[in-house]
């Protein structure tokens, strides 16, 4: 079994980091998205909570 020394190193976790980049960015620019005030909020909590 491997051994981290930061959750930073775990692959899953880079992943969801860039999966939650896409959809920011895909949310952020695309003006449905942006209209759809709960959904746009939701995503930029997880956003910080994902990225301390």
């Amino acid at each position: 079994m491997a051994k981290f020394n930061s959750f930073e190193e775990i692959i899953s976790w880079q992943k969801s980091r860039e999966l939650n980049k896409a959809i920011y960015h895909i949310t952020n620019n695309n003006t449905s998205f942006s209209k759809d005030f709960g959904l746009r909020d939701q995503n930029k909590k997880v956003k910080h909570i994902n990225f301390f």
